[in-house]
């Protein structure tokens, strides 16, 4: 018979922790992931940052319980997360975590995210699909990319991480004062990683599984990935040699 707590939910017990969820057009889905988030025995506060969305995302985010933010314009995954992380600076948190609205991320997977940055053994934990097998699927050409971002992203660190543009990730209070003052706005998922490595943070990768999207589909075709790879391996080439700079 398992111990109760487990381990995850103990190392959780003190800590003040916001889940940050960037949502656009996520009306249909948004209520039911924050009720997901509230049913789990971790203790969070979720807060909504609604990028300019032209549907009822802020309105089904509140009715779920949620605090939200709602940005004027849409800005991107990097300027509404970041936004997240001013919202948990400014409020003093202990614990910030990304997850995205779209229903793809589990929170049944939340404190296995949480725990490594709860005991303070990482600064950042990330939610990775590749470092055991699980269910997920991803069509050829998206995981030639990740084996190709996962190859430069080792080249630059020295070390692996296979799931670079995994956006469910959990950091500390360093990390989000650091997030509030700059955070990548380009690539955010796997820039965001060099940039936390050139300054000395400590990095882990957490298995979690990722589920298929509730609603829609994506929207990046076969050229768009290729597009995509070569702008994000510029832009990561940069970000090393800007972080370099700073240190």
């Amino acid at each position: 018979m398992n111990a109760w707590p487990p381990r995850e939910l103990l190392s959780t017990a003190h800590a003040r922790i916001l889940v940050i969820i960037p949502a656009y057009n996520e009306e249909h889905v948004i209520g039911g992931v924050i009720r997901e988030i509230s049913n789990q025995p971790v203790p969070v506060d979720v807060l909504v940052i609604n990028d300019g969305s032209r549907d009822k995302t802020a309105q089904a985010a509140e009715r779920a319980g949620a605090k939200v933010i709602t940005l004027p314009t849409n800005l991107g995954i990097g300027g509404a997360v970041q936004t997240g992380y001013r919202f948990a600076e400014r409020y003093g948190y202990d614990i910030a975590v990304q997850l995205d609205g779209d229903g793809q991320h589990n929170p049944l997977d939340l404190a296995r995210v949480i725990a490594p940055v709860a005991e303070g053994t990482v600064d950042m934990a990330v939610g990775s699909r590749y470092v055991e097998r699980t269910a997920y699927k991803s069509t050829t050409m998206r995981r030639t990319g990740m084996v190709v971002l996962a190859f430069m992203v080792r080249l630059i660190l020295g070390y692996s991480v296979k799931d670079t543009t995994s956006g469910y990730r959990a950091v500390n209070r360093k990390v989000i004062q650091l997030f509030s003052r700059r955070y990548p706005t380009d690539y955010p998922e796997p820039e965001s990683i060099i940039y936390l490595h050139r300054f000395g943070f400590r990095i882990k990768e957490v298995s979690v599984s990722m589920r298929e999207r509730e609603t829609g589909k994506s929207s990046i075709t076969p050229f768009k990935s290729i597009y995509y790879m070569v702008k994000v391996l510029l832009s990561m080439g940069m970000n090393a040699i800007r972080s370099r700079k700073l240190l």
